[in-house]
């Protein structure tokens, strides 16, 4: 008798992921003694054509291990022990012989450095680390007497926190006479001289937040800083703001500049998740970070988007390969390194208006590959990387390219210059006044390219209110006066309240789409939270006209309708926004209406509030990072305390009743297998097979089929799987049918399992997710990131690729072919309810 298709796929996940292995692992005495190499180049997954060679592995117990790197005028590297002290590097000829590599110790009282620039001269040292150096802080260092050696040390700039979260890279700007400087959101602000950034940051939370282990709690915005500074240091000015832990920034050959931030593993699985993404860091930037579940959504239209989201990891040092002996495609590329995950991409930037889009493919991946920094040395043309941090082994790599491809200088690339000039012509306001500001930017309030609305908003702040409050309240372009709102908000009187309120109420619902209904709502929000909470008339004309619409059939649009109606204690949210939690195909969108409804005072019943209750028993099965169980917990807390003396007792004995928690293959076995799909029979019906398709079906599949449960899609979803929002780009309909029928047949290799056997032949497979000295912190479990198996490297014997997918076969064996082409269209729009597959 064939076995049921979720015995089956429970069997295959146990045996491929250790959902029930138990495993102790220690090291012999043998072994524990012996330091390792630096990983082997043998090991690493490489790009056709490019070669990577293992200059020096770092002995740890007398250089460290190393995290940041520049290089000289000489073309030798000086780099820094995130512990200890500063080392000089000279390379060997290309070619030449890795043993010829000369490292000395660089001779002055400085190190612990996580930012490193040789500029002006002179070397700039960002020392993260309290220990037996001065203090945190920029400094910067001369040869004063011209013998090659550092003589000379001055403490530019003390700077008030530290550590991984400190102060970080220190980058040329395009202008040749200043300096970036990478800031993480664990550094207090420093004086400064101005900001493109106007300095009225605030949470900007329409209802309060909530808090898992509580990391960096009570530390407000700005969060993460890239501030411009001179060379001496004296004057700095911000930039951009918003950032969880930029560890370094980097600039194109146009003087764009670009950062890639870290994401916060503890929230995956939560709907205020953000995976590690590449940023444009344009002037005036606002990146929306905030702690606990206060991340702003991508869409909040006071914030800027990522140019592509990553994935989960632990971004270190970021450079373009410009100068490197490369082929033109790989010059022209953002090199981006992920510290925990081992992986090298390759950014491939295409410029889009006034901004960019992006692609990234793997470059050099390993296991482990801890990858700390990594710059183009222009007297080679060889890229170098580094690995080491935390204690774990450190090594020093070089790349080179010796494939057939020619390695000319790469021409530039011709950009789009209207949207990119008329960008730089609005932000040569920010930070300014100017009498011509408001006249020049306020035609581009309205505008279609979200970077040039934002650019007129930014400059339009940084202008008198006066000068503008009036052009705000008699706008008739809904889009404009929705960007013109959010910054009369802002920057705003509480007297401008009323009208303000009642100017946005005078947009017809029909003049908007879906995505501007979602301003239209920050806005209101942003009015609220600014200047002050609505009278009773205002709250009753404002809740009559979001009740209007909602719910709608967008599943973000839902949730902040939901939000800024709890706020407003509308009395019908409880019976839509309690239907809602109950109907979401994701668990991160259940958590957005049970974050919202446990602040809700009125409209409750006692059926409404049993049925809202029982979801806490249904979370209970839920999975995510470190602080999911007590973000859960956080709500359930707020919510009992709305619940009346009378029902307590009811609502606790419901609590206490939970099921035990069920594996999120739960949802597939409530599903009956239909037939084992085959490729040549749905190959046909996808012709034509793409029309008039159910998106409420599709998404409702996404989530029964446990695709939510490990990969990201529109924003949500699991993070240990590839985010599928982009699929409609890389695969027809028929590739992406092969894909789900046979996941063993291309593995991505950003997602790809490993499996460690160690010394005694104990083997775990899984992904490494973090590491700690000698310790590999692997998860073993694809719906569940928090469990991670520990093995010490010196027991390891091997790490080799999986050759099977952390993907179950089968799932398209539980649906009809109806539901198959609903679930694929859901797919290949990218999450769009508007494309024309589910039009009539």
């Amino acid at each position: 008798m064939r076995p049921s298709f979720s015995s089956r796929c429970q069997s295959y996940l146990n045996g491929l992921l250790g959902l029930s292995l138990t495993i102790t692992l220690s090291a012999t005495p043998q072994a524990a003694d012996i330091e390792p190499q630096a990983t082997d180049v043998n090991t690493l997954k490489v790009i056709p054509g490019f070669e990577v060679e293992l200059l020096y592995s770092v002995p740890k117990e007398s250089q460290g291990s190393w995290v940041s790197m520049t290089v000289d005028p000489k073309g030798r590297l000086i780099v820094s022990d995130q512990y200890g002290g500063l080392y000089r590097v000279t390379p060997p000829p290309t070619g030449g012989d890795p043993k010829a590599t000369v490292v000395e110790p660089l001779g002055i009282e400085l190190g612990q450095a996580q930012g490193l620039l040789y500029a002006f001269d002179s070397l700039y040292v960002m020392v993260a680390n309290k220990g037996a150096y001065t203090g945190r802080g920029l400094y910067r260092v001369f040869d004063t007497n011209n013998d090659d050696q550092f003589d000379k040390i001055q403490h530019l700039r003390p700077l008030e926190g530290g550590g991984e979260h400190g102060p970080h890279a220190i980058v040329p700007a395009p202008d040749g006479k200043s300096l970036y400087i990478v800031i993480g959101n664990q550094t207090k602000l420093t004086e400064i001289s101005g900001s493109k950034v106007p300095q009225v940051w605030e949470e900007d939370q329409i209802l309060p937040r909530a808090y898992g282990n509580g990391f960096m709690k009570g530390v407000p915005a700005p969060g993460g800083i890239i501030y411009q500074i001179d060379p001496e240091g004296k004057d700095w000015e911000i930039i951009a703001t918003g950032f969880r832990n930029e560890y370094d920034a980097a600039v194109n050959r146009h003087g764009e500049l670009f950062t890639f931030d870290a994401d916060m593993e503890w929230d995956m699985n939560t709907p205020w998740y953000r995976p590690t993404r590449i940023c444009h860091v344009v002037s005036g930037a606002e990146f929306g970070w905030r702690n606990g579940s206060g991340k702003w959504p991508a869409y909040y239209p006071d914030s800027v988007p990522a140019t592509v989201d990553i994935g989960p990891g632990s971004p270190t040092g970021i450079t373009f390969g410009y100068g490197a002996s490369f082929p033109a495609k790989y010059q022209e590329a953002l090199f981006v390194s992920d510290w925990s995950y081992g992986k090298l991409y390759a950014v491939h930037l295409s410029p889009d208006g006034a901004s960019y889009t992006a692609t990234f493919e793997e470059f050099i991946g390993g296991s482990p590959l801890p990858l700390t920094d990594i710059l183009v040395n222009p007297n080679d043309g060889a890229l170098y990387f580094a690995i080491g941090g935390r204690r774990t082994k450190s090594g020093l790599y070089r790349v080179t390219y010796q494939g057939a491809d020619s390695t000319e200088s790469a021409k530039p690339t011709q950009l789009g210059a209207n949207a990119r000039n008329i960008r730089k012509q609005l932000e040569s306001f920010h930070g300014r006044k100017d009498p011509h500001a408001v006249k020049e930017a306020w035609p581009y309030l309205g505008h279609s390219d979200r970077f040039l609305r934002y650019a007129a908003r930014v400059a339009i702040e940084h202008q008198d209110p006066i000068e503008w409050q009036s052009r705000v309240l008699t706008e008739g372009n809904p889009e404009a006066l929705i960007n013109g709102a959010i910054a009369l908000a802002r920057m705003g009187a509480k007297s401008n309240r009323p009208q303000l309120l009642r100017t946005l109420n005078q947009i017809p619902n029909t003049a908007l789409d879906t995505a501007q209904r979602i301003r239209l709502l920050r806005a209101y929000g942003l009015v609220i939270m600014r200047l002050g909470a609505p009278s009773a008339d205002e709250t009753k004309a404002l809740t009559q006209r979001l009740e209007g619409f909602f719910p709608s059939k967008d599943r973000y649009l839902n949730a902040e309708l939901c939000k800024l109606l709890v706020n407003l204690q509308s009395p019908s949210i409880a019976a839509t926004g309690v239907a809602l939690l109950e109907g979401a195909p994701s668990q991160e969108e259940q958590i957005d209406y049970a974050m919202s409804l446990r602040h809700l005072t009125t409209g409750w019943t006692s059926e409404l509030r049993h049925r809202y209750f029982a979801w806490f028993n249904r979370a209970a099965s839920y999975r995510g990072g470190a602080s999911f169980k007590k973000f859960v917990d956080y709500i359930k807390k707020d919510a009992l305390e709305q619940v009346p003396a009378e029902e307590k007792e009811a609502i606790t004995a419901l609590l206490s009743n939970a099921t035990p928690p069920s594996s999120p293959l739960a949802a597939i076995g409530a599903r009956s297998f239909v037939k084992e799909w085959t490729l040549e029979e749905l190959s046909p019906i996808l012709d034509n097979g793409l029309k008039k398709r159910d998106f409420d079906r599709g998404r409702k599949l996404f989530g029964e089929v446990a695709c939510f449960a490990c990969h990201r899609f529109s924003n949500e979803g699991g993070s240990l799987g590839p985010d599928l929002t982009g699929v409609a780009g890389r695969f027809s309909p028929r590739d992406l049918i092969e894909s789900i029928l046979d996941p063993n047949k291309e593995i991505s290799d950003q997602y790809a399992p490993i499996v460690v056997t160690t010394t005694e032949g104990e083997q775990v497979t899984g992904r490494i997710m973090n590491l700690s000295g000698d310790n590999l912190m692997i998860n073993v479990n694809m719906f569940n990131p928090n469990e991670i198996e520990s093995v010490d490297r010196k027991t390891v014997e091997s790490i080799e690729p999986s050759k099977i997918s952390m993907m179950p076969e089968g799932l398209l064996n539980l649906l009809n072919e109806e539901e198959v082409l609903d679930l694929l269209a859901y797919l290949l729009s990218r999450g769009n309810s508007d494309d024309a597959m589910f039009q009539e």
